[in-house]
C-alpha cells in the first residue's frame, strides 16, 4: 500500500521560510508527479502547486515567486520550499501523488494523499 507522509510544518513569523517534505513508501508504479494543497478549517482544499514527471512546476498565483515545488530524482519525495510567508498562508498542507499503473498523462490523477502538516504564520 502506498503511503505519503508530510513533514516540516511549523509556526513562523511573516516573512519567514519553511521547507515541507513529502515522503512516499510502498509499491509504486508509474511515478507521474506530486501535488501540494492546503486547507483552512471551514474552507475547501486549495491547490497550491504541482510538479510533474519532467520536473516542470506550476503554482497558484498567490504563491508564484514565493514557493518552489520539486522532487527527488527517484520521484519518491517531493518538497515545497516556502519563502516570504504571509499570514494568509496559514493552513494545513497536504501532499498528493500521481502514481498509477500505465503511462502518465498530462492531467494529474491523485491516487494517494498524506495526512497533512500544519503551517502557521503569525504577524
Amino acid at each position: 500500500q502506498i503511503q505519503l507522509m508530510e513533514s516540516g510544518g511549523d509556526s513562523v513569523q511573516a516573512g519567514g521560510s519553511l521547507k515541507l517534505s513529502c515522503t512516499s513508501s510502498g509499491v509504486i508504479f508509474s511515478k507521474c508527479g506530486f501535488g501540494w494543497y492546503r486547507q483552512v478549517p471551514g474552507n475547501s482544499r486549495e491547490w497550491v502547486a504541482t510538479v510533474r514527471r519532467d520536473d516542470r512546476a506550476h503554482y497558484t498565483p498567490s504563491v508564484q515567486g514565493r514557493f518552489t515545488a520539486s522532487q527527488n530524482g527517484a520521484m519518491t519525495e517531493s518538497y515545497l520550499v516556502m519563502n516570504d510567508l504571509k499570514t494568509e498562508d496559514t493552513a494545513r498542507y497536504y501532499c498528493a501523488a500521481d502514481f498509477r499503473r500505465g503511462a502518465c498523462r498530462a492531467e494529474p490523477s491523485w491516487s494517494v494523499w498524506g495526512q497533512g502538516t500544519q503551517v502557521t504564520v503569525s504577524s
